[in-house]
């Protein structure tokens, strides 16, 4: 009994899937907002399966055949792509206040109000002011000074070295120093603190999340 019922149960929410799906398309067609140009979506997932393995490179190609301004639908949240500088323009600079409001998503981003406005004023006066970055100025000579000597010694010793390993490794650096006063990958006994720390958070943040897209 148990089987039949698995073996039913898919073609028992199939009706209902496409009634969602009609209901969807249906009153999409009935918005008279006018949207940019999209390209076909499939109910639910939208145009997630557009994407492929090479994101960059997609979002070229669609934005080559649909316009600088495109509309996308991830699951259930709606995606505008912006692949002009006048329009980046338009949006970061002109109409900022309209389109300064971060999603609720599961990385916690504060929406535009009062708070992100006084946020944003602490930061640019306290964090960002010019005579606060001039303060790093000697964290940021000995960083680099430190670079030059690894790349000057793997030289000497003939040794290869890559180049682009160590310049985020002097970007972290650098931001690690100035904010906890302590280096990304200083080392004690061989044990690395902020480093593996600061890697899982970024990993953590950049992860697909499904509930952001599938309510």
């Amino acid at each position: 009994m148990a089987e039949q019922q698995g073996i039913l149960l898919p073609f028992l929410s199939l009706p209902f899937l496409l009634l969602f799906s009609f209901v969807f398309l249906f009153r999409l067609r009935r918005c008279s907002v006018k949207l940019p140009p999209s390209p076909p979506r499939i109910p639910i997932i939208g145009n997630f399966h557009q994407l492929g393995t090479l994101p960059h490179r997609s979002l070229r190609a669609l934005s080559q055949k649909y316009g600088p301004l495109m509309l996308l639908h991830l699951g259930s949240v709606p995606l505008l792509v912006v692949s002009s500088s006048e329009m980046s323009m338009e949006i970061t600079k002109i109409q900022d206040t309209y389109f300064a409001t971060r999603p609720a998503t599961t990385a916690g981003f504060a929406p535009y109000g009062d708070y992100w406005r006084q946020m944003k004023k602490i930061s640019v006066l306290r964090h960002l002011s010019v005579k606060r970055v001039q303060s790093f100025r000697f964290i940021r000579e000995e960083e680099v000074a430190l670079l030059i000597e690894k790349i000057s010694h793997a030289c000497q010793l003939r040794n290869s070295i890559n180049v682009s390993e160590l310049l985020p490794i002097l970007s972290d650096n650098l931001v690690s120093r100035a904010a906890f006063s302590s280096k990304f990958e200083e080392e004690d006994d061989n044990s690395r603190r902020i480093g593996p720390l600061t890697r899982e958070v970024t990993s953590l943040l950049g992860m697909f999340s499904a509930r952001d897209f599938f309510p």
